[in-house]
């Protein structure tokens, strides 16, 4: 609740924190059309693979002309975060193997780092927060995120004594949306040809968020910050509304749809026939939890909480997300109280390339929103033992043999560069975690 104050210390001593960003897209143009008017950070240096179009981005956000000279734009990203200038680096990429190199320069560097680049938590994230770790800087999630927003609400419920039955986010899901590609994503959008032509679309994007990769990264990287785990089968999507999350997201045995206490799950604004659910969650988060005492029940009964039949579980929920917008609160406390908006404590869920159609030998595939594979959500502990291949190494590698519908693709089955950084590093946090190396969660 002090944030504002701290930054506004830090402005008037004149130690305002230096910030660089690494990627200006939308998550990070958002950002930067808050940071001008926050006291006590500076952004110093953006990197961009195009660093006219990210001067551009600053102009499009409202940044006036003459505040742009304090700016460095490069597309030198080690210069970036090798800079006296930034002492906290945010990495809104979006690239698995990106994200990995982005971290480790920031170890040796000695930068803290915010990572809007989910895809590379949900890769690597544990072994990264490890090594953050070790390397005494900051490794966290990026609030204004769902991942960050649920693992903010779970810690309310834990630090307030509750149980988390189950924490999770809402989306637009059915089952045939694991088919979408990029040419058919549109329509159930109800985007017409004309609107798409008009925007500034991007179809694999948007693709990634319906076909249910979206939702298996985000809740992998959930699960490993919170020790929250996956159902055995994955993310079920049930249908749910506000008003149901407390008789929804509870144990089967007690009438719910939760597989275990302690579950990760995504949520669905759509009826399994298409009809809209009555008061849906879809750009929101929420936690469920249990009082678990005749005198709690009592009270949540007292003080009007929503509850399941039995008094017995209630349910927290923010109807929205404002993704870049909130990404500053991040920056602070990692800047003025060292603290992460949440990071991986543990390796528990992890995102394994699933065939949407039958997939023959020799095809490439093209990763997260394309054509061949969407990611589902499995225990960690399932997808090493299957030996699957992580959604964020299934890019641009070709099948060695057949793959069926619904079935998960294994690293058998692709011929990889075992020598590149990112393959590497994933194979050395497999060693790392599987059980009985040694590891432990520090949840």
């Amino acid at each position: 609740m002090n944030l504002h104050s701290k930054l506004k210390q830090r402005e008037a001593e004149g130690r305002p924190l230096g910030i660089g960003l690494i990627g200006a897209g939308k998550f990070g143009s958002m950002y930067l059309s808050q940071a001008r008017r926050t006291p006590g950070m500076r952004l110093t240096v953006v990197a961009d693979l195009y660093p006219e179009r990210a001067r551009q981005a600053l102009t499009k956000v409202g940044w006036p002309a003459a505040a742009l000279d304090a700016v460095r734009f490069t597309d030198d990203v080690a210069g970036l975060i090798a800079s006296d200038a930034v002492d906290i680096v945010i990495d809104a990429t979006g690239s698995p193997a990106a994200g990995i190199r982005h971290v480790l320069g920031c170890c040796e560097h000695g930068k803290h780092i915010v990572m809007v680049n989910v895809e590379a938590d949900a890769l690597a994230g544990p072994l990264l927060a490890q090594r953050a770790r070790a390397a005494g800087i900051v490794y966290s999630l990026a609030y204004g995120d769902q991942p960050a927003l649920i693992c903010e609400l779970v810690d309310w419920a834990r630090a307030c004594g509750f149980e988390v039955l189950a924490a999770g986010k809402g989306t637009k899901y059915l089952p045939e949306y694991h088919r979408s590609t990029p040419d058919t994503v549109w329509p159930y959008y109800g985007f017409t040809p004309e609107m798409v032509a008009a925007g500034d679309f991007n179809a694999r994007m948007f693709n990634s968020f319906l076909d249910g990769t979206k939702s298996a990264i985000e809740m992998a990287a959930l699960a490993n910050a919170t020790g929250l785990t996956p159902a055995p089968d994955g993310l079920a999507f049930p249908p749910c509304g506000v008003d149901d999350l407390p008789h929804v997201l509870r144990p089967q045995a007690d009438g719910g749809q939760l597989h275990h206490r302690g579950q990760v799950e995504v949520i669905s604004s759509l009826e399994r026939d298409g009809r809209p659910v009555y008061r849906d969650l879809r750009w929101g988060v929420y936690v469920t939890f249990a009082a678990d005492s005749d005198y709690v029940r009592r009270c949540f009964k007292e003080y009007g909480l929503v509850t399941d039949s039995a008094g017995n579980v209630s349910a927290l929920y923010r109807p929205c997300h404002l993704i870049g917008l909130e990404l500053g609160i991040s920056v602070a406390s990692v800047g003025v109280r060292g603290e992460s908006t949440g990071a991986p404590t543990g390796f528990r869920g992890d995102v394994v390339a699933t065939a949407k159609r039958d997939l023959a030998a020799g095809e490439m595939l093209d990763g997260e929103g394309g054509y061949l594979v969407y990611g589902k959500l499995m225990p960690a502990a399932d997808s090493l033992k299957l030996g699957g291949l992580p959604l964020g190494l299934a890019h641009g590698v070709k099948l060695k043999r057949p793959v069926k519908t619904g079935a998960s693709v294994r690293w058998d089955d692709v011929d990889i560069d075992a020598d590149s950084e990112a393959v590497q590093f994933r194979r050395e946090m497999e060693r790392a975690f599987t059980p009985g190396a040694g590891q432990r969660d520090h949840a």
